[in-house]
Order: C-alpha cells, then sequence, then structure tokens
C-alpha cells in the first residue's frame, strides 16, 4: 500500500518539475530562486568581484570541480569563466529538491578598462577559483614629490 503512494508522489513531483521546465523554457527562467539559499538560474558558480589599485581579484565559488577542466580567458575587458560540475547520484532515487548544481556553466565578467590582460593569474583551493589581474603600470597611482 504505502509503495503505491510513494511512487505515485515521485510520479506527481517528477512531473510537476517536468512543467516547470517547460515553463522556463517557454517565458525564460522565473525572476526568484527556488529556495532560501539557492541562487537564480545562470548565475552558478556565485561570485565576488573587488579591485585594489594594483589589481582586481575576482572569486567563483565553485567546489567539486576538476581544475584542469575549466576554461578562462580574458577579451576587450572580458574575463570568462566556463566549465563543468559533474555531480554523482545514485540510481533509482527520485529527488524531491535538488539544488546542488551540475552541468555546464559559463560566467562573464567585465572588468575595468585599466586592466592588464598579460598580468593574470588563476588558482583553484577549497572549492574557490581565485583569478587576479594586474591593472597597468601607467594606470597605477602615483605618488609625485613637490620640490
Amino acid at each position: 500500500m504505502f509503495g503505491n503512494r510513494a511512487n505515485f508522489e515521485a510520479g506527481l513531483f517528477n512531473e510537476f518539475r517536468r512543467l516547470e521546465q517547460e515553463m522556463d523554457q517557454l517565458f525564460g527562467a522565473t525572476p526568484w530562486p527556488s529556495g532560501i539559499r539557492a541562487v537564480e538560474r545562470g548565475t552558478y558558480p556565485p561570485i565576488n568581484v573587488g579591485s585594489t589599485p594594483d589589481q582586481v581579484d575576482v572569486y567563483l565559488f565553485a567546489a567539486g570541480l576538476d581544475p584542469k577542466s575549466l576554461d578562462i580567458s580574458i577579451q576587450q575587458n572580458l574575463l570568462t569563466v566556463a566549465g563543468e560540475r559533474k555531480l554523482s547520484t545514485e540510481e533509482g532515487v527520485n529527488y524531491y529538491r535538488k539544488e546542488r548544481f551540475d552541468g555546464t556553466f559559463r560566467r562573464v565578467v567585465t572588468l575595468p578598462e585599466d586592466v592588464d590582460p598579460d598580468q593574470v593569474s588563476a588558482r583553484y583551493r577549497d572549492g574557490v577559483l581565485h583569478v587576479t589581474i594586474q591593472r597597468r603600470e601607467s594606470a597605477k597611482p602615483r605618488q609625485i614629490e613637490v620640490k
């Protein structure tokens, strides 16, 4: 008796998810996240961008990536980070909610005009990708001595 109910509920949740995906394709992604701690679709991985007079720092929070699979490039002051996160799932399990992102992603960040595309470094540690872009020497503040 309970087995049939569980199958019915799993089918019902799967049907709701299918309908949600069809509506997303028809109208675009929903303007609200699917949970309190979830982020909107298309915003994975979450990003922090900060700067100092010497550099711009971009942090992408993406645990579970293979750093060798990341594609990082700069073109015309646009930093592009693309990759794929693969998560293992158990076969035969029906998920009622799945908030961990898996699949391909691509994030583009507009950088200030004074960055030097030849002075870029990237490091992946503890699930955080840290990209550092140095500013051009000519754009850095200079102290001028008055005589």
